[in-house]
């Protein structure tokens, strides 16, 4: 069968085991199998990323400098291959892996996991940074160029093209599970938290039954609200409006968004950290303390003191990955793109990625949030299905969280800066709002080429179109739609792309290496 053929085929069987069993099957990639009770995926992320550090000597400490100065052009060159500078494709990167996994996801990973979640977050990140040296160098290794003039990259043509054509159908299981992910982690759940964000702000503002936000019912079926439509309707047309344009204007946009939305959020979350300096080292040591010694009084608490720290272990492996997507294979997409003749130097430059996305503003957000005390102040942010008054009252006060859910982590992160800024003004949490805004919309914008890659190697480029059309239709309908079987699905999807990209990863590990000795015997720095 050729990719078009196969690309049917494997919606086909998707549609058919979501129908036959639901999402539940698909969530299990991070649950099963198990060995000592440690799922494979954190095994294999992790052990890959283990692998491939002491394979290739620490890139990620040997090479960082060199990262550094390719990504402030000293090795620009308009007359090499590509369609973005260095600097345009770690910014188009950025933007579609700094977004709510920063905000929301350290939210969720310190109330399901404790803050000793964060600390495996930084373990993600570390060894996340030679998977995206590894995956990226490999994905301009092995790109190609279409009929159109532009580069046509990532692991499923790595995997096509440097495993050989018998893993064609490991290609197509990545290009498959990447268009998923695309409509799903990279669309809809960031349309999703922008509309809720916004769904907060004009409660605040407006009050609850205002037109605007009251809760309405069609047929009896279908919940929509005012607010929430006109929502979709603006993201749809911002996202469309740039990504009909291709990924020439991505970059444009990202390269301008990326830089400034991280400035704000990081100067806003060191004006906190100021203020709170006494209580830094203090969560620091909630932090290394609840690695192995997490508080009963985490969410997932429950079977037991092993079982506890595994799912501290697993909470913030997932949110690190969500976060950074190390290892996952879709910033091997844009990062194939750039300009240049030597696969290893924009290597270097993706390395970058996980120190800022992760190290540094997933870090400030964690101890923002630890600093003001507000990861025990949940209750305005979760529904709460406590068993007795006395347990409700435990979950209010003292920050007990057994038998509560996280909506939006995003709204306990505004929480936080709302408390953190009040020496200076009352409206903290309105940055998070801007923040959400610019990191969603431009995660949203990012993944849509991730998504078009992928369709075009698997129904070819006049497929395109209509992905684009779809994606910008499944804008709308995360603004909209409730998200609790988005986000199972997309974390599903997300795990199984991760798969075969970690694969060709151990595959190539060798030629890998090769090419890095021989591109640092001349670029020596």
């Amino acid at each position: 069968m050729d990719r078009k053929q196969s690309g049917i085929v494997f919606f086909a069987i998707i549609t058919f085991l979501l129908y036959a069993f639901g999402v539940e099957l698909f969530e299990q990639v991070w649950s099963f199998p198990k060995i000592r009770e440690i799922p494979l995926m954190v095994l294999a992320l992790v052990g890959t990323g283990v692998f491939a550090t002491v394979r290739l000597g620490f890139p990620q400490l040997k090479y960082l400098k060199h990262g550094i100065n390719v990504t402030a052009g000293k090795y620009d060159d308009p007359a090499d291959k590509g369609d973005l500078n260095h600097f345009q494709a770690l910014t188009t990167a950025l933007s579609a892996t700094v977004g709510v996994g920063n905000i929301a996801g350290v939210a969720t990973a310190m109330y399901y996991g404790g803050p000793g979640a964060l600390f495996w977050m930084w373990i993600t990140a570390f060894f996340g940074t030679t998977l995206k040296y590894a995956e990226c160098t490999l994905s301009v290794k092995y790109r190609e160029i279409n009929s159109s003039g532009f580069t046509a990259g990532g692991p499923m043509y790595t995997i096509e093209n440097g495993m050989g054509k018998k893993w064609k159908w490991l290609a197509i299981a990545f290009a498959g599970f990447a268009i998923i992910c695309s409509f799903a982690t990279g669309n809809a759940i960031q349309s999703f938290t922008i509309s809720d964000q916004i769904y907060s702000e004009s409660v605040q503002l407006l009050g609850a039954d205002h037109f605007l936000n009251l809760d309405r019912t069609l047929f009896g079926i279908i919940s929509f609200n005012f607010q929430q439509i006109f929502i979709g309707i603006i993201l749809a047309t911002v996202v469309g409006a740039v990504i009909i344009g291709g990924i020439k204007r991505i970059g444009q946009v990202t390269g301008y968004l990326a830089p400034i939305m991280a400035v704000i959020y990081v100067l806003a979350s060191i004006l906190v950290l100021v203020y709170h300096s006494e209580k830094i080292g203090e969560a620091f040591s909630l932090i290394f303390n609840g690695v192995f010694n997490p508080t009963a009084t985490v969410i997932g608490a429950g079977g037991g003191a092993l079982m506890t720290m595994l799912n501290t272990m697993l909470m913030g492996i997932k949110r690190g990955l969500y976060s950074n997507e190390a290892g996952q294979g879709s910033a091997a997409i844009a990062h194939s793109a750039a300009k240049t003749n030597f696969p290893v130097r924009e290597g270097a430059v993706a390395m970058l990625g996980p120190y800022i996305d992760t190290i540094i503003i997933c870090t400030l957000t964690g101890l923002v949030i630890l600093c003001t005390g507000a990861w025990k102040h949940t209750e305005y942010y979760v529904s709460i299905s406590a068993s007795s008054i006395e347990e409700y009252n435990n979950a209010i006060t003292i920050g007990i969280f057994r038998g509560m859910d996280l909506i939006n982590g995003s709204l306990l992160t505004s929480f936080a800066f709302k408390n953190g800024l009040s020496w200076i003004f009352n409206y903290g949490d309105k940055i998070i709002t801007l923040s959400v805004l610019l990191f969603a919309t431009s995660t949203a914008i990012s993944w849509s080429f991730y998504g078009d890659r992928a369709t075009e190697y698997l129904f070819g480029e006049k497929a395109i179109y209509w992905y684009r059309l779809v994606y910008i239709l499944f804008v709308f309908i995360g603004a909209n739609a409730g998200i609790e079987t988005v986000w199972a699905f997309g974390d599903a999807a997300l795990g199984f792309m991760t798969f075969p990209n970690l694969i060709s990863i151990i595959f190539l590990t060798g030629a890998l290496k090769k090419m890095t000795q021989e591109y640092f015997k001349v670029n020596n720095e």
